[in-house]
């Protein structure tokens, strides 16, 4: 089973567009990375730029609206993510309660969806997924 472990942290919706964290937080999170790795878990993993420079595209009657981030509405934003394989949700759990976060972080763990999980017929017009650069819930 593939899980998505999505990274929330506090105050991430307000950060400049040139916010880093501190090479104290980087090494902690290098450390757990290379748990997840030598466990053979993790299949990717990355780090976002802040919300202040996204893009959000928002469609009315097959018309799209693009808004510039920042976006002041918003309350909570992904500032990463890890994907991992692992046997279970209850194992995905125990990985992230392990990730090395700040107070008042938050880390979302989400099951990724297999094509093996649809019905037959939506399974049919999926046909070619698997094909898709990075398209691996068709092979797993």
């Amino acid at each position: 089973m593939r899980f998505m472990m999505i990274v929330i942290p506090k105050g991430y919706e307000k950060a400049a567009p040139d916010a880093v964290p501190s090479v104290e937080d980087v090494a902690r999170m290098m450390e757990y990375n290379k748990s997840l790795q030598k466990a053979g878990v993790l299949l990717a993993l990355d780090g976002l730029f802040p919300p202040s420079t996204g893009a959000r595209i928002a469609y009315t009657d097959g018309k799209a609206t693009v808004t510039d981030g920042p976006f002041p509405e918003a309350k909570e934003v992904i500032g990463g993510y890890w994907i991992i394989q692992v046997r279970s949700r209850e194992e995905a759990i125990e990985w992230a309660k392990r990730a090395p976060m700040s107070n008042n972080e938050i880390i979302e763990v989400r099951q990724i969806h297999e094509l093996n999980d649809y019905p037959e017929d939506v399974q049919k017009a999926a046909e070619g997924y698997a094909d898709l650069p990075n398209a691996t819930a068709a092979r797993a």
